[in-house]
């Protein structure tokens, strides 16, 4: 059986096996005009190196008898490769795109191939008297040919399409938008090969400046960087936009190069910083126009996520005010450590639907669960609890405007107190293991309704902490950029009605920090916690929103004062001139992050107390009179100081009239 089995192997193998097998090879590749050129140049490529591996094992001087071992084992190595190949999928992708993982599949394909034909000339003829070490060349040279032949199509390709795209001698540059890229870094080298790659995208990268004098008359895929970024006006490449790709880039350096781009008269965009990179991926999807956040030069956020998948990874995580800024941010936040569940808690059926439709577009494999509702409704976070029974909880839901709030005193209390005490009980009752309030810093030494309820808030996860297996923490901070209500999309409203800007005061600061960096540091802060804490993030030096104002109209290419007026309005009910992240008596205590403070104030209140306190304030809310809710919030906040006039406005015209 077996010699009758070799016989038919050999007769199979030495009468044209390997063009029957090139041609079956041919017929289910019919789709790839370019396969047939591709499998012939490989075949040479494989008898090409199998000769010169006898020529290298003979010393150029080949025995006669060899020759024709030579000849009769060229079928079978050329079968076993071609086989290999196929099985390694080395005529599936373009050689253009030939990358390193392509030189490992090569590489990995060789090494079976040169088994295989070891194998079958063993089984076929015996290895007695074969010259062994001619197959270990064969495939040193065969795996060096192969490499070889699909960077040289891929160099072709690349620099030959790109030197013809900037001279402007072919039709490629007609409809793209040709491009400048300042930084000669990692972010430009990925966006300059997404769009050589990428033939379809409607741009070509003309060149880049960068201040490293070295790299200068170097090239980034073809493409030649030219000089330093003040020399951007000068160049005489004809472009029309730059892409700023320095996601490092300090708030200084950031504003030199803005106006260096404006004196350039062209259009200008910017990659998003690391901390906006949830992927860590740059791209031309992901480049947008050069923002605040930009200009304010908030650094990268360093985060230890191994600690941070601790907690979340394999868990069921709910976000109360999942759509709004901040929560929307925690739940894309979320989605990079894996949870088992995400369920997005919100009033705001407008919030929701759009936080829902983003995650569904995206197709995340993670399950999430959206949910219309107010945690106001305790029986519905009953509901909630025992349906998905959550392990984390990250309370974001709140009212936050500040003059709104203080209109609506009642709102506030019955959102931020009532419905964050609500969170606590069912919290408890469902076996919660970690509980996140977003907290703010307008509860230090607040002087409006709404920082008054949040520390309100603040105190009651403080107090609850010291007797339950919940570990409880809030996470205290300033301004976000760009969240709903703040003052950056206000401006930014103004302007494109051609003004004026209104600002309170000339001297009034905040601190500000982007979302994204926001997000990451309650994920980061929530790992840290035992219980009890209140944790502060560093909001850098406060900014003036003057300023503000200013960098916002010459963003738009306008100037201050005389494109776009200004105007001083006063400060509105509740404000202060600056906000604090800290009382006196606080003690702040490092946490080993570079960002992340913690406040050790020992014991909170005892928890019957506060809840008769509590409920006191709650009772006074549901009265709607602004009177008792402001003196009900006084005697359990000494700290909380309304502005007298304000108060006295709103005592006499008040919007809810009372019976």
């Amino acid at each position: 059986m077996i010699n009758i089995t070799l016989i038919i192997l050999v007769l199979v193998l030495n009468s044209a096996n390997s063009s029957l097998l090139f041609l079956t090879m041919i017929k289910t590749n019919k789709k790839s005009r370019n396969f047939v050129r591709f499998i012939l140049v490989d075949i040479v490529l494989i008898l090409g190196a199998l000769y010169i591996a006898f020529l290298l094992r003979f010393d150029f001087s080949i025995p006669d008898h060899i020759g024709l071992d030579y000849a009769e084992f060229l079928p079978v190595i050329l079968t076993a490769k071609l086989v290999s190949f196929f099985i390694f999928g080395m005529y599936k992708g373009m050689w253009r795109y030939t990358s390193i993982a392509d030189f490992i599949n090569i590489a990995k394909a060789s090494s079976l191939g040169s088994l295989m034909a070891l194998a079958m000339l063993g089984l076929i003829f015996g290895l007695s008297g074969f010259p062994r070490s001619v197959l270990l060349i064969d495939y040193a040279l065969c795996t060096i040919f192969l490499g070889v032949s699909r960077v040289s199509v891929r160099v072709y390709f690349s620099n030959i399409s790109q030197t013809q795209s900037i001279a402007g001698k072919n039709t490629f540059l007609i409809g793209r938008r040709k491009l400048i890229m300042i930084g000669a870094g990692d972010s430009a080298e990925k966006i300059i090969r997404e769009i050589r790659d990428n033939k379809g995208m409607k741009y070509v990268v003309v060149g880049i400046v960068d201040d490293d004098g070295s790299k200068v008359g170097a090239t980034i895929h073809g493409v030649p960087i030219l000089g330093p970024i003040e020399e951007l006006a000068k160049l005489k490449i004809p472009f029309d936009e730059i892409i700023i790709c320095i996601p490092t880039a300090s708030n200084i350096e950031m504003r030199r190069i803005v106006a260096i781009c404006k004196a350039a008269g062209k259009s200008y965009r910017t990659v998003p910083t690391f901390s906006e990179l949830i992927d860590g991926k740059v791209s031309m999807k992901s480049v947008r126009e050069v923002s605040m956040v930009d200009l304010l030069g908030r650094k990268e956020v360093h985060l230890d996520r191994s600690s941070i998948s601790q907690y979340i990874y394999g868990k069921r995580v709910l976000v109360t005010g999942a759509g709004g800024s901040i929560g929307s941010e925690l739940v894309r936040n979320c989605l990079t450590y894996d949870p088992e569940l995400l369920v997005l808690l919100d009033q705001s059926e407008h919030n929701l639907f759009k936080i829902e439709r983003e995650f569904s577009e995206s197709k995340h494999p993670i399950s999430f669960q959206p949910i219309l509702g107010d945690i106001r409704d305790k029986i519905l976070l009953h509901r909630v609890f025992a349906s998905f029974k959550p392990h984390v909880v990250f309370h974001a839901a709140a009212y936050k405007h500040v003059p709104m709030q203080e209109d609506h005193p009642w709102e506030a209390i019955l959102t931020n107190i009532q419905g964050t005490m609500n969170l606590i009980d069912v919290s408890e009752d469902y076996g919660v293991e970690r509980f996140v309030l977003v907290s703010t810093d307008k509860a230090v030494n607040p002087t409006n309704i709404m920082g008054a309820t949040k520390r309100v808030a603040e105190k009651l996860i403080q107090s609850k902490s010291t007797d339950s297996q919940v570990k409880y923490m809030a996470v205290r901070f300033g301004n976000v950029i760009g969240s709903s209500g703040s003052v950056i999309p206000t401006f930014q409203k103004q302007i494109q009605k051609g003004g004026p800007i209104t600002i309170t005061d000339a001297n009034m600061q905040r601190y500000f920090m982007s979302i994204s960096e926001a997000a990451q540091l309650i994920l980061q802060a929530g790992a840290m916690g035992s219980g009890g804490e209140i944790y502060v993030l560093d909001m850098g030096k406060p900014v003036n929103i003057k300023d503000i104002a200013y960098e916002l109209i010459r963003l738009s290419g306008l100037e201050p004062e005389i494109d776009i007026g200004i105007e001083y309005i006063g400060m509105r009910p509740g404000e202060k001139m600056f906000e604090e992240l800290k009382t006196h008596e606080e003690n702040i205590i490092d946490t080993g992050h570079d960002k992340i403070l913690v406040l050790k104030n020992g014991q909170g209140d005892n928890w019957n107390n506060l809840l008769n306190n509590v409920s006191t304030i709650v009772k006074s809310a549901r009265s709607y009179n602004y009177g008792q809710v402001t003196q009900e919030l006084k005697n359990f906040i000494p700290e909380y100081v309304p502005d007298a006039k304000t108060t006295q406005q709103r005592l006499k015209s008040s919007i809810i009239e009372e019976n």
